[in-house]
């Protein structure tokens, strides 16, 4: 069967264990359109015509930070094949984006931020490996205002600003919360990459929504966190991509936001390099996995940041399946994403 999901037939499934929040065990779910529907559990009055699916089901992983565009020319088929339903891109070429984005039964499902908004001279202006439009600087107010609309007239679902003091300027106060002020009058939350010492402070009272990367410049103060987690702030956790010295502090940080009941996104800056400068996984990052786990995540913490984020816990299009219940969070890194049309060819 097509894994094109609009074509795929109406369908009951019955699967031998889902989770939804929690592990469900057997348990139906309808196929409608390109969405599964979780009917309820399985049982002796079960309709006639049901396709019995081996294995468990579980909604789409996500990825909330990649660099498409520093990726190979399939990667959305790779990271679909690697277990990823779904990617955020967190700074590229709009135009290039939206291209990228345009439906593929065979690929991972793309949202994207557009361009980086940065001030003039700012991150990542000045790095060989920024993609040609990757960035938009902004240096006033009005500026902000046609900066945001850019991005939103090519299909951006998210705003990323770069508060980088280490790597060049960054915007006072004022002009930041005017770029924040317009994204919310577009209707787009704001995702903000913060480096350097006080950044972090900077975003959360700009009122930012998420952080691409859980902090690691400096070990943030527990009320500071607090007010994050008071304002619905999340993070996104990049952890693996740290060297050692970098990533306890990251870890630290998220320990306490947890702690404090912060929510956490699964995401790995794909298409930056792993500390040893190799390669970082097309798909599931196990070495993502085990940092969430020392950062105090337990299994279902991890699984809720796979599929967290704006627009949780989906069963669009793609949805994850697994021969078995995980047994450790490591054991999510083989999972696979499989279109909501070809579900039938599991049942052998």
């Amino acid at each position: 069967m097509s894994p094109i999901a609009m074509d795929a037939p109406p369908a009951v499934f019955c699967v031998a264990d889902v989770w939804r929040g929690t592990w469900m065990g057997p348990s139906l779910l309808r196929r409608g359109g390109s969405t599964l529907h979780y009917v309820g559990p399985a049982g002796a009055s079960d309709p006639a015509g049901v396709i019995d699916l081996p294995g468990v089901l579980l909604p789409g992983f996500t990825d909330h930070h990649v660099h498409v565009q520093l990726l190979p020319t399939d990667a959305l088929t790779q990271l679909a094949e690697g277990g990823l339903s779904r990617v955020v891109d967190l700074g590229g070429s709009p135009d290039a984006l939206a291209a990228l984005a345009e439906p593929d039964a065979f690929g991972a499902e793309l949202e994207f931020a557009g361009a980086f908004l940065t001030a003039p001279g700012g991150y990542p202006s000045d790095r060989s490996w920024a993609p040609a439009d990757s960035w938009r600087e902004v240096s006033s107010a009005d500026d902000a205002e046609l900066a945001v609309a850019e991005q939103l007239a090519a299909g951006a679902s998210r705003i990323k600003i770069a508060l980088h003091a280490e790597a060049g300027p960054v915007w006072h106060d004022a002009l930041l919360a005017e770029v924040v002020a317009e994204a919310r009058a577009a209707g787009l939350p704001v995702v903000a990459h913060v480096e350097g010492v006080g950044q972090a402070e900077r975003a959360i009272a700009a009122g930012v929504d998420a952080l691409a990367h859980a902090p690691f410049s400096e070990a943030l103060p527990a009320a500071l966190v607090e007010r994050a987690v008071q304002q619905g702030q999340r993070w996104v956790s990049s952890l693996a991509i740290h060297d050692a010295a970098v990533r306890a502090i990251a870890i630290d940080n998220v320990r306490a936001f947890r702690a404090a009941g912060g929510e956490v996104l699964y995401g790995t800056d794909l298409g930056n390099t792993a500390p040893d400068g190799t390669d970082q996984p097309q798909g599931v990052n196990p070495a993502e996995l085990a940092a969430l786990t020392d950062a105090g995540l337990d299994e279902t913490a991890v699984l809720r940041a796979l599929v967290g984020g704006f627009g949780r816990g989906r069963w669009k299009r793609r949805t994850t399946w697994m021969p078995t219940r995980p047994t450790s969070v490591l054991d999510l890194a083989g999972a696979r994403s499989v279109g909501v049309g070809e579900l039938d060819d599991l049942a052998g």
